[in-house]
């Protein structure tokens, strides 16, 4: 299953069916594949996990650097621009993991296999992440939530714009993702002096 959420916690996309052992790389073919499937604009990104490749529109962690969240909290800093980089790029992913966690908690059928038929199955998973959204926009405070944390801003993505259709791993990107990260740590220790 592949869910695609904003820094508000609304899932924008969410692809169902798909067994847990399939390639994430594949899911994510599929996905923007489809004549209905995920819109990532020319010029947007949506940051993903270490097991998706790092090309244009999905920004991925720097592989062989700390990255998980439980690894900064003891109080170490980071000592390069790529650990600076996973620092924040772990931070901001943490809204998914959330939206999930939220999901999970208010929603039981979620948390267990399912014997439904799929496709039934997928209609229900569906239905929670419409759900979701709805409580997520007219509900103003919601207790379950609480126990997770506020919500952030949102982004709003032009769907006249030209979409990203392939993903390829490219030498430009990944200049761009370091260069990107220099740029972050050096303001980073430009505040900390």
């Amino acid at each position: 299953m592949l869910g695609v959420c904003t820094p508000d916690m609304q899932f924008v996309y969410v692809l169902p069916g798909w067994e847990g052992s399939v390639a994430d790389g594949r899911v994510l073919r599929d996905a923007i594949s489809r004549r209905h499937g995920l819109k990532v604009p020319h010029g947007c990104y949506y940051l993903v996990d270490a097991r998706y490749t790092n090309c244009e529109g999905f920004l991925a962690p720097f592989r062989g650097q700390r990255y998980h969240l439980n690894e900064w909290r003891q109080g170490y800093q980071p000592s390069t621009p790529k650990e600076f980089f996973n620092m924040k790029h772990a931070s901001a992913r943490n809204v998914i993991e959330r939206c999930f966690g939220l999901l999970k908690l208010r929603w039981g059928i979620l948390r267990s296999p399912s014997f439904y038929p799929v496709r039934v199955h997928n209609r229900i998973i569906i239905a929670c992440f419409l759900l979701h959204n709805f409580i997520r926009t007219y509900m103003s405070l919601d207790p379950i939530e609480e126990e997770l944390g506020e919500g952030l801003p949102s982004n709003v993505i032009d769907d006249n714009e030209p979409n990203i259709i392939n993903i390829h791993p490219s030498d430009a990107w990944a200049t761009w993702r370091m260069e990107l990260a220099n740029q972050m740590f050096d303001e980073w220790q430009a505040s900390r002096n």
